[in-house]
């Protein structure tokens, strides 16, 4: 009898005996092999309860093909044997991956659907483990902000402007109001700035789209391009005033005197009425810089319309001012029958010295001169 023969023969005989229970007998069979086949190996020292025989024949299959889904599996029930919860969710999270990217076999289903159903409940006791070990603490927000990332209940966003990035910044979405002295003489002003909004619009019913497309730059990837469904009317624009609405809206003008606009020839002030007209959303984007907060001075904010920057989703309120860090992912949405108007400017980041300004000044003011302006397509 050949080598190969004697082979086949003797794992057909340790199957044979694993059929019918007689896990001794396949084991010694297995043994008699020059090269036993692993998973039939593992599957008789799993029968017996010898772990470590059952995962040395896994890693064997494993260092031949790391995303073999069966091994994988049975890994991380090996390791639930054993008492390794965060093993275990180790083993079945790679399974589930692979399984997602080259997909398994009908008869593979149901242990994955184990492996899913086994990550929860790990997670959750994990997270009953966590709370546990600071319940008589008083809230903290960052502590609860954190274990919640560990959880994987909320997404970390992080800052990453399209076009230019400071760092040693703050990881902040938004900042308070009650943070700046110069918001509550602006906010006092909002119902003079609502009047001289609602005389515009008896003239004016459409403001110009937010996002145009140029002729001398590509066309920006926006579902709003050259759509009044996300309007503008600006009060300073690149960095110049547009005359015709400064004059026609002194109120703007004298709230916008309060804030640290910043001057940047050709690009700075910037100051507009934001309309979102009903039904708008403003997909996910990055604003080009971390150098400066967006603030929102809410003048018509309807119910069911909110802006979330980063993991925080927070509504316009009329007369409260909202400031954030637009280089963080946001979007935003008006899902009610009433347009939303908002005074939309920017100011420099509060942790950003003088010398810094004057140096970042010069040095927007090279990258503009030096060809065609970027320009914001998102807001």
């Amino acid at each position: 009898m050949s080598d190969q023969a004697r082979e086949t023969m003797l794992a057909e005989a340790a199957v044979a005996a694993l059929r019918r229970g007689d896990v001794q007998v396949a084991l010694a069979t297995l043994r008699e092999m020059a090269d036993p086949p692993a998973m039939l190996l593992a599957q008789a020292c799993n029968r017996t309860g010898d772990l470590d025989g059952e995962a040395a024949a896994l890693r064997h299959i494993l260092d031949g093909d790391i995303r073999n889904i069966p091994a994988l599996l049975a890994m991380g029930q090996n390791a639930l044997r054993r008492g390794d919860e965060r093993g275990s969710t180790g083993w079945f999270q790679a399974a589930l991956a692979q399984a997602a990217t080259t997909g398994a076999p009908s008869q593979l289903q149901p242990l994955l659907q184990q492996a899913q159903a086994s990550i929860a409940q790990s997670g959750k006791r994990f997270e009953d483990h966590l709370i546990a070990a600071v319940r008589d603490l008083p809230p903290l927000p960052r502590v609860a902000h954190a274990t919640d990332l560990l959880l994987g209940k909320r997404t970390l966003y992080l800052q990453q402007p399209s076009m230019f990035y400071f760092p040693g910044l703050p990881q902040r979405a938004f900042y308070e109001r009650d943070e700046f002295d110069w918001v509550a003489p602006m906010e006092a002003m909002t119902d003079a700035i609502v009047a001289e909004l609602a005389a515009v619009r008896a003239q004016e019913a459409e403001f110009a789209p937010y996002v145009e497309t140029s002729a001398d730059r590509p066309a920006p990837n926006n579902p709003l391009r050259d759509d009044p469904s996300w309007g503008a009317l600006y009060f300073w624009q690149n960095g110049a005033p547009v005359p015709e609405n400064a004059e026609r809206c002194p109120s703007v003008m004298a709230a916008l005197a309060h804030a640290p606009i910043p001057v940047i020839a050709g690009r700075s002030p910037m100051a507009l009425w934001s309309l979102l007209k009903p039904g708008t959303h403003i997909q996910p984007h990055h604003g080009l810089l971390n150098t400066r907060l967006i603030c929102h001075l809410p003048l018509l904010a309807p119910g069911d319309c909110a802006l979330r920057v980063g993991a925080e989703t927070r509504a316009w309120r009329k007369g409260e001012m909202l400031l954030f860090d637009d280089s963080f992912e946001h979007e935003a949405w008006n899902r009610s029958q009433e347009t939303r108007v908002v005074l939309l400017f920017e100011v420099w980041r509060p942790e950003i010295g003088a010398e810094e300004r004057d140096a970042l000044t010069r040095l927007f003011q090279a990258i503009d001169s030096f060809g065609p302006a970027q320009v914001d397509t998102g807001g």
